[in-house]
């Protein structure tokens, strides 16, 4: 992120302009189009009021050149982000083809009963995340297979993907592993470990209502999954090889995130793995895929491989249902997606590089006079951060930076920031179908932002506790040189 400022510091209208602009578009966007917003019309409303910031920072003195260099900047930021999601899209294919994806839906049939698999989901995602820090990771691969099951039991795949990215985002917030976990302590000044204990406090409590209201919604469901699924596994059993040793790729890959291996090699990995396990364990579905018989047998095998890689797997087994469920995946799939990223993070490169970041921060800074209101400002600016600037990571570090010497100057322990930077700042990323994270878990798990957002009960719970907890003055720690004061006044 650029640290420079424009000549001129904008005004509250300049700096209100762009965001209204925005609103505007992305509310009628969303009247249009609906849940399909996502799929070309908020780009344009985007790249619009991006457009608009441009023109703001002109006013102020900002050169053309150099906010041509902050887009490239905030573009390049992204890449990591374009990339998993190129690699996901692969290993989601390569996963299918390879009989994978199939065998967990096929024991998942048998394992998970509809009246518990909301709840279960959750808590299975919730330890998963923990244990290996990414929340992407666990979409990539658990959530993959639990749409699949959510599927095959005519469970809804909105409150599906809301259980898991609850229960991904817990062990993501929670796991000493996670970049967030890291970051947020390291931009507040607090120690690791003493953040994670802080957040027990808001965030087991989040988890513990999520999970009831998980079960709520599965009982009231739960008739709805009764139905006969011996059907859809024997189609799965007669279509595939279906076995333990074909859960391989998805050990692979929660080794190599357990070991910390960067996300985009390990993904990539787990696709090639599936795609080794597919010509092995699957050779025929490999052939008709590639569906050219000119080819000899070996060449045939590599190329349904390597279409399954950037095309997708296209199911022919005759079932409706789960030809529906198993055509999916490729890196072309994702390519939408990616275009959202790079139309989000070209916005909030420009209001940065505007200044019009920093001056919406600072100003909503001067309406908090108590400790309970410090704190809310804070998570209702990482909220407002990961809307306007599309990156979580950004609505980590600027709230951060920004609000740092303001704790200490009130006397507050520096875990009180930290907290609050991960109840809204890591917690809310997904909810916004623009966001990095928003896109992402959209396209991985193949349902819209705001068609899920409803049933994300843990990330819509945690910061709604934070709120309560700051306003209350519960749980909030001083500095421990003796600057007490400033908590008896929330």
């Amino acid at each position: 992120m650029s640290e420079a400022t424009p000549v001129h510091e904008p005004s509250m209208l300049d700096a209100l302009i762009p965001i209204i602009a925005l609103v505007i578009m992305l509310a009628a966007s969303v009247f249009l189009y609906g849940a399909d917003s996502s799929y070309g019309a908020n780009q344009i409303a985007l790249l619009l009021g991006a457009g608009i910031g441009v023109i703001v920072g002109i006013k102020n003195g900002i050169t053309w050149k150099e906010m041509e260099a902050a887009i490239t900047h905030g573009i390049s930021v992204s890449l990591g982000a374009v990339l998993i999601l190129l690699a996901v899209g692969s290993l989601i294919a390569t996963w299918i083809l390879s009989g994978t994806v199939p065998t967990l839906i096929y024991y998942g049939l048998a394992v998970l009963h509809p009246a518990i698999f909301y709840p279960a989901a959750c808590f299975i995602c919730a330890l998963v995340g923990l244990s290996i820090g990414s929340s992407w990771t666990v979409a990539g691969t658990l959530g993959i297979a639990l749409i699949g099951v959510a599927g095959a039991m005519g469970l809804s795949p909105a409150v599906t993907a809301g259980a898991i990215i609850s229960g991904a985002y817990f062990g993501d917030k929670m796991s000493p592993l996670s970049d967030t976990t890291n970051l947020a302590p390291a931009v507040a000044g607090s120690e690791l470990f003493e953040h994670i204990r802080h957040m027990t406090w808001t965030t087991l409590p989040s988890l513990g209502i999520a999970i009831v209201g998980f079960g709520i919604v599965g009982f009231i469901q739960h008739g709805q999954g009764d139905a006969d699924f011996g059907g859809m596994t024997q189609v799965l059993a007669e279509n595939f090889d279906i076995g333990w040793y074909l859960l391989g790729p998805l050990a692979l890959v929660m080794f190599m995130a357990w070991k910390k291996m960067p996300a985009f090699p390990t993904m990539m990995i787990g696709a090639l793995a599936g795609g080794v396990f597919a010509v092995i364990f699957q050779p025929e579905k490999v052939v008709e895929l590639a569906n050219n018989v000119e080819l000899s047998h070996g060449m045939a095998l590599v190329s349904g491989v390597w279409i399954s890689l950037f095309d997708g797997y296209t199911s022919t087994t005759g079932n409706v249902s789960v030809d529906a469920l198993l055509s999916r995946g490729g890196m072309e799939s994702m390519l939408n997606t990616v275009w959202l990223i790079l139309c989000a993070m070209t916005y909030g490169a420009v209001l940065e590089r505007a200044g019009i970041l920093e001056k919406l921060l600072t100003a909503a800074l001067r309406l908090a006079h108590s400790t309970g209101s410090l704190i809310v400002t804070t998570l209702a600016t990482c909220i407002g951060a990961n809307i306007i600037a599309a990156d979580q990571y950004i609505a980590i570090v600027l709230p951060g930076r920004l609000y740092r010497l303001e704790f200490q100057r009130r006397g507050l322990a520096p875990v009180n920031l930290s907290r609050a930077l991960e109840d809204a700042g890591t917690i809310t990323s997904p909810l916004i179908p623009w966001n990095t994270c928003g896109a992402y878990m959209a396209g991985t798990l193949g349902v819209p932002t705001l068609v899920y957002l409803p049933f994300c009960f843990f990330n819509l719970i945690n910061p709604l506790i934070a709120a309560v907890y700051a306003l209350a003055g519960f749980k909030i720690k001083p500095l421990n040189d003796g600057h007490t004061e400033a908590v008896a006044t929330s």
